[in-house]
Formats: structure tokens, C-alpha cells, sequence
């Protein structure tokens, strides 16, 4: 079975403290939405986002944070030696929110 890219998925995600919410995603495929968390430009986590519309990271670890909300985009199951997707990737579909702790 194909999977058909109609439309483009996006959702608007908004920070509260340190709690994320997200709105329902537009077009959205089906597959796997998870938020992508980065502290000093590094990725740090990566929860399900397709249970909760909500998420607040526990890290207390200084520094500064960006979460964006993220879709897998499968194109085929080709890999590398590693075991990682080469066509098939998680895609950005919203703005970014950033804070900082410490």
C-alpha cells in the first residue's frame, strides 16, 4: 500500500511556561508526529506527540530549549549500514517556540 502525500500537514504550537500545546494537525498523514526538543542546539528528545496534544520536558539542565513538532514522511524502507532511513525522514510541520532555563 502507498502512502499519498495530499496536502501539506502543519499545526501551530504554542509554549506556556514550559508546557507546549499544539493544535490538531491539517493534512495529516497518519504516521508518527513526535516533538523534537533541542537544548543548546542539540536534540535532547524526541516524546510521541500523537497521544497528548500537550507536552512539558522535565529537563531542568541550564540552557537554552527549542521544541518543534515533527511528522515522518516515508518514502521507501531503504537504509544505510546504520540502520537509519535514507529518503524517509521526519519533517517539520510547525513554527518552533523556544525558552530558556537557568
Amino acid at each position: 500500500m502507498e502512502q499519498k502525500f495530499e496536502g501539506t500537514p502543519q499545526a501551530e504550537i504554542r509554549l506556556e511556561g514550559r508546557r507546549v500545546t499544539r493544535t490538531d494537525v491539517t493534512h495529516d498523514w497518519g504516521s508518527q508526529l513526535r516533538w523534537e526538543v533541542k537544548r543548546n542546539g542539540q536534540v535532547i528528545a524526541t516524546p510521541n506527540a500523537r497521544l497528548d496534544a500537550s507536552y512539558e520536558h522535565p529537563e531542568a539542565v541550564a540552557g537554552d530549549y527549542e521544541i518543534v513538532l515533527q511528522l515522518f514522511k516515508y518514502v521507501n524502507y531503504q537504509k544505510d549500514k546504520n540502520g537509519e532511513y535514507t529518503a524517509s525522514k521526519f519533517i517539520e510541520i510547525s513554527n518552533k517556540v523556544a525558552y530558556k532555563v537557568g
